[in-house]
Parts: structure tokens; C-alpha cells; sequence
């Protein structure tokens, strides 16, 4: 039976159409997942700038700094008076004799001025057979028009302009409130990431050793048992196999706590979240020291970008306001006024404006006294915390570049140790497959090895913490925001 060419064709284009191309055949059988994306610092601190509580508790203070300028402003914000008045009197004036109802109805707003003038302008409608004495405008209405103006105290300094002044501080101190939460958390996650890799090391490391150890206590009891070693050795193998275990166990626990340390930099849906193991990643390789010229930019950027001095800033700011309040106080007080009658029989006897000039001269002046010595007492303080501040600011960054050094030196000898105590153990391992030694000096020999590894771990760990207590002393994460974005892929298993 001959299959037409066409019909052969037609069948084998249906079949690779079903079948699908052979990449998307290899992406769909199993095994074949990609590969984990290791977690990396910058995802670490993106996360945690995007999710962590704490800093979003930090933010809310911008919310209540914007309350506090409102409330503040409250204070010269103008309000809409209406306010009627009415007396009865008997009048023993002609022609007005008798008994008459007179008053009036004021409409007009009262506003005050940061800078202690206060105002009235609106107009005002008389009630009943009134005069109006004067700024009659259409009719029986009174153009209402009046001021109070402070001369000497309160005049551009005042209890009300001062609050207002502290209260649009109050949102620059939130940025510093956030950028010292954003500064303490970066750092402390950075740390806890290098801790819980350092003790995805540990255990990566107990269990190879304990690995090497069953694997040879198997050979011992096999040759044990064809007499060609003591019993004596199997009891010591099977006792460094239950010493490798429980190590193995201690390090497993170290894993979990500093896996439960982490997920608290890891919040997802507001729940922390564990990272899995297959996330580990290698410790970055040592890189150089910055140079002089760097190292000096980064400590005159810390000495202004560095939240603890940018507080002490605006704590002076704010002393400042006090103390020239305070000074101010210590003025006499000279307050002109030109207001309206507000009384109605005055209104109606043809009294229009009222005009004044108070003068109040505190004898003592033990308030103002006080309040200034109090302000420039602070003021003095806080020259002196800027100053201790500042000094740490730059041993911070030193003590930082101290570490860093450090660190790589110890990288350098452990790893050079490592070398060294491999090698005595492979040759401790040769000689006892020659029967000159005994499976106690190779288990030690091993062991030195487990520690030698470990400190290489440690210090390739306290060389991450080094680098990231330099970001934090110089201020890098007060203002930058990290680039990475947070990833939730998780490896196919």
C-alpha cells in the first residue's frame, strides 16, 4: 500500500505543530528547572526599604509633621464673625425720648498676621434709630475697619509665628528620623544575611566531614572484620562519626535561628518570609580599599549627610527660634489699637472708633531672664554634641576601614591555613592506608581541617559586615535608595 507524498507531508507538519519545537519540548520535562537566583544585598536592603514595618512606622511621622504645620497654621487662618447685638434703653435726649431698642449686626473677618498684627474687615448693619458716626457705606451700614499692631514685643517674633516656625521643622526631622531607621535596618540586615549564609557554611561543612567520617568507618569495620585492623579502630571511627553528627546537628540549629533572623527583613504580605537555602549565595571576592582622595569625600559627605549630625542641625534650628523668642520677650510691651465701638449704647451715642496705645514695662524680668540663659545654655550643648559628633562620625569611618583591612588580611591567612591543613591531612590519610599511623591523628588532622575552613568562613563573613559598616558610617544609606528590585522566584525542585 503506497501513502501519497502530499498525505506524508500534511501528517509530519500536524505532529511537530502538536509536539511544539525542541526547546519548549526540553522546558517541559522534568528536572530540567532553572537554576536558583542567589540572594544578593542589594535585593536584601531593597526589600527591606519597601516592606519592613519599622520603616513604615518611620514614615508615619511625615503624616504627623504635616498635622503639627496645620495645627500651627491654624493660628492666622482668618475667621468669619457674624455677630448681632441688641439693648434696650429709655433715651432722655430729644427727640429720642423714651424707651428704645437699638443695636446692630456685625459681619466681618478676623484674621491675624505672623507677624503679631491682628485685623477686622468686613461691615456692620445698625438695628433701630442708630447714628452712624462715621465710613457710613450705602445706607444704614458701617465700613468695619480695625487693627492691633504689637510695636515693640510680638512684633515679627511671637508664641504663635515661633510654633509655626518649629512645626515646618518637624518634617525635615522626620526625613532624619527615617533616614537613621533606614541607616540602623540596612545595617543589621546586611549583617544577619552574612550570618546566615556563614551558617549555611557551617552546615555544608559539618556534613561533608561527617560524610567523610561514615564513609571510613565503613571501610574500618569491613576491615575489621577481615582482621586486617582492631576493633579498637571501629569503636574510634564510630565515635568520630557520633562527634561529626552532633556538630552537624549544632550547625543545622544555627541555620534555623539565623534563617528566623532573617525572615524579619523579608516581609512579604506583611508576614515575614524565610528565604530558602537553595538562595545561598558565595561570598563576594575582597576588593581594594578606597583611595585617600574617596575616603576623604566619604568623610566630609558623613558630616553632613549622616542623620545624628543632620538632627543636631535642626535641633539648633529650633534653640535658635527659642532664644529669639526669648530675647524678644524681654522687650517691653507697646501695643496700638484702632478698633470699633463694640458696644451698642456707644454705637448709638456716635461713637465710631475707639483708638489706643498700651505700654506694659515688666520691672523684674526674671522670665525673660530665665528663658534666655535656658536657650543659650542648649545652644551651648549642642555646639558641643556637634562637635563629639562629628569626631565620630570620622572614627566610625575609620574604625570601618580598620576592619576591612583586617579582615582581608585574615582572609589571606585562613585561606593559606586551609592549604596547609588540607595537605597534612591527605598525607595523614596516605600514611594511614600504609598502616604508620592511626585513624586517631587522621581524625585530628580532619578536624583541623573543619576549623581551618570554619575561620575562612568567619572572616570572609566579618569582611562583608566590615564592607557594609563603611556604607553605614559614611552615610551612604541615609539618602540613596537601592536600585534592586525584590524577586520571588523560587527553583523548581
Amino acid at each position: 500500500m503506497r501513502v501519497p507524498v502530499g498525505f506524508l507531508a500534511i501528517f509530519v507538519c500536524a505532529v511537530i505543530l502538536i509536539a511544539g519545537p525542541p526547546e519548549s519540548r526540553s522546558e517541559q520535562l522534568p528536572g530540567k528547572s532553572l537554576p536558583a537566583i542567589p540572594l544578593s544585598l542589594d535585593e536584601v536592603l531593597a526589600w527591606v526599604d519597601r516592606t519592613h514595618p519599622l520603616l513604615k512606622s518611620a514614615g508615619t511621622d511625615k503624616v504627623a509633621a504635616r498635622g503639627r504645620l496645620l495645627k500651627a497654621m491654624s493660628a492666622f487662618e482668618p475667621t468669619l464673625v457674624n455677630d448681632t447685638e441688641i439693648e434696650r434703653f429709655i433715651s432722655s435726649s430729644s427727640p429720642l425720648k423714651g424707651t428704645q431698642m437699638v443695636g446692630f449686626n456685625d459681619t466681618f473677618l478676623d484674621f491675624k498676621h505672623p507677624s503679631g498684627i491682628r485685623g477686622i474687615a468686613g461691615y456692620r448693619q445698625s438695628l433701630g434709630d442708630a447714628r452712624i458716626p462715621d465710613l457710613k457705606v450705602l445706607g444704614d451700614n458701617q465700613l468695619l475697619l480695625g487693627a492691633s499692631i504689637p510695636l515693640l514685643r510680638g512684633l515679627m517674633v511671637n508664641p504663635e509665628s515661633a510654633e509655626m516656625q518649629r512645626s515646618e521643622l518637624a518634617d525635615p526631622r522626620a526625613d532624619v528620623k527615617i533616614a537613621e531607621t533606614r541607616q540602623g535596618l540596612f545595617l543589621a540586615a546586611a549583617t544577619q544575611l552574612w550570618d546566615w549564609v556563614s551558617a549555611a557554611k557551617f552546615v555544608d561543612i559539618a556534613r561533608r566531614a561527617q560524610k567523610v567520617a561514615e564513609d571510613r568507618l565503613k571501610q574500618i569495620d569491613q576491615r575489621a572484620k577481615a582482621g586486617a585492623a582492631a576493633p579498637l579502630d571501629a569503636v574510634e571511627a564510630s565515635q568520630e562519626v557520633q562527634r561529626r553528627k552532633e556538630s552537624a546537628i549544632a550547625a543545622q540549629r544555627l541555620l534555623e535561628q539565623e534563617g528566623l533572623k532573617m525572615s524579619l527583613f523579608l516581609w512579604d504580605n506583611d508576614h515575614p518570609s524565610a528565604p530558602v537555602l537553595e538562595r545561598v549565595p558565595d561570598f563576594p571576592e575582597p576588593q581594594g580599599l578606597p583611595a585617600a582622595d574617596t575616603v576623604l569625600a566619604h568623610k566630609l559627605q558623613a558630616r553632613t549627610d549622616r542623620p545624628e549630625i543632620r538632627e543636631i542641625d535642626i535641633e539648633a534650628k529650633i534653640n535658635n527660634i527659642d532664644l529669639a523668642l526669648a530675647k524678644n520677650n524681654l522687650l517691653p510691651s507697646l501695643d496700638a489699637d484702632a478698633t470699633p465701638a463694640r458696644n451698642p449704647e456707644k454705637f448709638v451715642l456716635g461713637l465710631g472708633y475707639k483708638f489706643g496705645l498700651e505700654l506694659r514695662v515688666p520691672l523684674m524680668q526674671r522670665r525673660g531672664r530665665g528663658e534666655v540663659l535656658e536657650a543659650q545654655g542648649r545652644a551651648d550643648r549642642l555646639v558641643l554634641t556637634q562637635k563629639y559628633r562629628e569626631q565620630q562620625v570620622l572614627v566610625d569611618v575609620d574604625n570601618a576601614l580598620s576592619a576591612i583591612e583586617r579582615a582581608k588580611e585574615r582572609i589571606t591567612a585562613a585561606a593559606e591555613s586551609l592549604r596547609l591543613a588540607r595537605t597534612l591531612e591527605e598525607g595523614e590519610r596516605f600514611r594511614f592506608s600504609l598502616g604508620a599511623t592511626s585513624v586517631l591523628f587522621v581524625n585530628l588532622r580532619e578536624r583541623n581541617t573543619v576549623d581551618s575552613e570554619v575561620q575562612l568562613v568567619r572572616a570572609k563573613a566579618d569582611y562583608q559586615k566590615a564592607l557594609a559598616n563603611y556604607q553605614w558610617a559614611i552615610g551612604a544609606w541615609a539618602k540613596s535608595q537601592p536600585s534592586a528590585v525584590p524577586v520571588t522566584y523560587k527553583s523548581v525542585r
